[in-house]
């Protein structure tokens, strides 16, 4: 049994067809199917079963397809480990985080580890998935809201943050200190759509106090929301760090009396994975990041 095969293997299993796979791994079918056939009989039982051109994973195709991840993970450990040894701290350091926490809030962060770590290749992917990114290895780490505890994962707390409503300057409400929360049935929005992670949490703490939040416009681009609501077409709720962090001196921030809808993060990753020194400085810093962010005033 090779690594090669395995490999090969697992491409089939997610595939569930030899063409495609074949072709993905840039080999002949024939050849795949060959490979397949030598482990199969290396183990003497059957992996797929074939039925005309569709496969399906036997059990002792699934029982092999997840020792296989965990063999190809460990591998992938050991040589990321020695190439930290050989090279000095060099590589690449891949982080999943959600779009605009990226855009706004996180470049200084992604400064200071360039500063100490100047040899590693830093890698940031937006995602609104940023577990899945972990639990798949698309990343390295991950910087996530709060999720159930998971025996997969490594989950360190970074903060809570709450919510305030964001106005224009110009804006009726402008020279308000604080809003009652009954208040915001009036208030007209500038809005995610349904769906994404931010609108369902407002729009499931509003339902909880018995109203619906009131959109003029909604748009996937958190730059499009605060161009709209610097414009004076309507308000929006949003994290007070992410707020603070684009600096808008034509915005307001009007804190929510009482119980505002709030959201936490935290620092995820593989609880298998091989994390180096840079990997582990750059969760320090994150954690000394989040904080060291301004409170709700």
């Amino acid at each position: 049994m090779e690594i090669r095969q395995l490999e090969n293997f697992i491409v089939v299993c997610k595939e569930l067809h030899f063409t495609r796979a074949a072709e993905k791994l840039g080999i002949s079918q024939p050849t795949l199917s060959q490979q397949i056939r030598a482990l199969e009989d290396e183990l003497d039982v059957p992996l797929f079963d074939r039925v005309g051109k569709k496969i399906r994973m036997t059990q002792a195709g699934a029982l092999l397809l997840e020792h296989s991840i965990q063999m190809l993970r460990q591998l992938q450990n050991a040589q990321d480990s020695i190439a930290e040894f050989r090279s000095g701290q060099r590589g690449t350091l891949s982080i999943g985080a959600l779009p605009s926490d990226m855009d706004y809030r996180i470049t200084s962060l992604l400064v200071q580890f360039h500063a100490e770590f100047p040899k590693v290749k830093l890698k940031v992917v937006s995602s609104t998935d940023v577990l899945s990114q972990v639990l798949d290895n698309e990343v390295d780490i991950g910087i996530a809201l709060t999720s159930a505890p998971d025996e997969r994962l490594v989950q360190l707390p970074l903060s809570r943050e709450e919510y305030v409503l964001v106005v224009s300057s110009k804006h009726e409400w402008a020279d308000r200190e604080s809003i009652p929360i009954q208040d915001l049935r009036r208030v007209q929005t500038v809005m995610f759509p349904e769906g994404f992670t931010g609108r369902d949490l407002i729009d499931n703490w509003s339902r909880k106090h018995g109203f619906t939040v009131e959109t003029m416009m909604e748009t996937a681009s958190v730059t499009s929301i605060i161009r709209l609501v610097r414009a004076n077409i309507g308000g929006t709720l949003i994290p007070y760090p992410l707020i603070q962090a684009m600096g808008d001196q034509e915005m307001r921030c009007i804190p929510i009396e009482n119980d505002p809808p709030s959201r936490s993060f935290e620092i995820v990753y593989r609880a298998d994975r091989f994390l180096g020194s840079p990997a582990q400085a750059f969760i320090r810093q994150t954690i000394d990041f989040f904080k060291n962010e301004p409170p709700v005033v």
